[in-house]
């Protein structure tokens, strides 16, 4: 199979190892060509305004746990973008598109993988939408295949009925990657939390090897088929 091109658009530093971490690396290892872009920044949101000189260094450290991640996973570009923390539903929705789109002219990928509409994350439900317009299915488009994918503490903390529920129906074996999702999430560490909590790495390898259970092989991670066009 020849080398595919992939972007993975996510909202925050952690995000992209969460929802796929473990299929970046079998990508990699595929010899596949995998762009990560980062939208929102990730630490201001826990005070009550805006303040990115008060959280400067927290924003430091999680760019630099995003630069970390990435050589870990072997990932080819990591784009960071400084869209507010959980404040992205007070952006237009163009602007967020934009973005999208340079990456996607810029990089030409086959693949999107992104957020799942239900989340409880404002900033994943807003990049989910932002990505289902960037990526029209005009004749021009690159982007054949989207996947959208799950992230835990947000994804199944949504209540049945509150919004679409994450009905997995595309799984990818990463029972040779798994471990390198589990070492990327080491340089989140201050992201992380203690078990039982269900971002935690101990919540995160039991997911992976549920999914993985649920398909038959050791490991995987669930996503839900937004759009596959086979050529």
């Amino acid at each position: 199979m020849s080398a595919r091109r992939v972007l993975v658009v996510a909202a925050h530093p952690d995000d992209e190892v969460l929802g796929c971490g473990a299929t970046i690396a079998k990508y990699v290892r595929n010899g596949d060509e995998v762009h990560v872009l980062i939208l929102a920044e990730g630490a201001t949101s826990r005070d009550a305004e805006r303040n990115r000189e008060e959280r400067g260094a927290e924003l430091s450290e999680l760019a630099e746990a995003a630069h970390m991640a990435k050589d870990i996973l072997g990932v080819t570009s990591l784009s960071l973008h400084d869209f507010p923390d959980n404040r992205m539903d007070s952006i237009d929705l163009l602007d967020i598109v934009k973005v999208i789109e340079c990456h996607i002219e810029k990089t030409r990928p086959e693949i999107i993988l992104t957020h799942h509409t239900g989340d409880v994350n404002i900033d994943h439900r807003r990049i989910h939408e932002a990505v289902v317009t960037a990526c029209r299915p005009t004749p021009s488009l690159s982007v054949h295949t989207l996947l959208f994918f799950e992230v835990s503490s947000s994804t199944e903390w949504q209540p049945p009925g509150s919004a679409p529920v994450f009905a997995p129906n595309w799984f990818e074996d990463i029972s040779e990657t798994v471990s390198l999702k589990l070492q990327a999430l080491e340089a989140y560490h201050m992201e992380m939390r203690p078990w039982p909590h269900s971002r935690s790495v101990d919540a995160v390898n039991h997911l992976a090897r549920w999914r993985g259970a649920s398909v038959g092989v050791e490991a995987a991670e669930a996503f839900v088929l937004g759009r596959n066009l086979v050529r």
